[in-house]
């Protein structure tokens, strides 16, 4: 029989890289094997695997592994908005990059976890639901691959959940600025059948941070009027 306490929880496996809020856990594969590459389905022939997934929330941890990839000479490869949110309204995500240098593909993983943290500071959490807000400057191939983003424009992103919130925040935000929606998604569209409205748009950076602004706004007073303050696994930044 294990004796689970028998195990540090400082992992000095050669995969782990780190953890950051929201229960995310940062890995590397040196070397995958080929059998389960072939199996992955994901179209390239990196051997070094860099991996993040999250039990709450996905935008963040995208642009943040927007970010990361921009920075190193690594590829996202796939990812997967799994239902979860630890029982919540929403999802979690499993993203999946490669690249040929190990350290390179451990040096994104370690930028996506740092930049992980700061992003947390724009999702909401209540016992009645959720809210997540993203932003970047100028989109990346990861935004582009995950959400459509407009490459080089900037990118804003908002959840809402129960969904209803969610619509209601993307109306405001359309009409308070002049932004192209690139992506809808809903319990039924997108979603692995989350409890969330979400949309996401491209334009200019003075308009997509007021769009996003609107929509914060408006979301948390709906979402606190439903009886309990949100918590804030970071610090806002927007």
């Amino acid at each position: 029989m294990v004796d689970i306490h028998s195990i540090s929880t400082q992992c000095t496996r050669t995969e782990f890289v780190g953890t950051a809020v929201l229960d995310t856990i940062g890995l590397v594969i040196s070397g995958i094997d080929e059998t389960l590459l072939e199996k992955m389905n994901i179209g390239k022939k990196y051997r070094v695997l860099g991996l993040i997934s999250s039990r709450t929330g996905a935008a963040g941890q995208l642009t943040a592994m927007d970010d990361a990839v921009k920075a190193t000479n690594t590829e996202l490869l796939s990812f997967d908005l799994p239902r979860d949110t630890k029982g919540w309204g929403g999802h979690g995500n499993y993203i999946v990059i490669g690249g040929y240098d190990v350290s390179d593909v451990r040096h994104a993983v370690e930028l996506a976890l740092e930049l992980t943290n700061k992003n947390a500071g724009e999702l909401y959490i209540s016992q009645s639901g959720h809210l997540e807000f993203a932003y970047s400057a100028s989109a990346g191939e990861v935004l582009v691959k995950a959400f459509g983003a407009k490459p080089g424009e900037a990118f804003g992103f908002m959840a809402g959940s129960p969904a209803a919130i969610g619509l209601v925040m993307a109306d405001h935000a359309v009409k308070a600025a002049d932004i192209e929606l690139i992506n809808y998604m809903t319990p039924s569209i997108g979603t692995s059948h989350s409890n969330e409205m979400i949309i996401a748009f491209s334009g200019e950076a003075t308009a997509v941070k007021e769009a996003v602004l609107e929509g914060r706004q408006v979301g948390l007073e709906l979402l606190i009027s439903m009886g309990s303050y949100p918590e804030i696994p970071g610090t806002p930044y927007l």
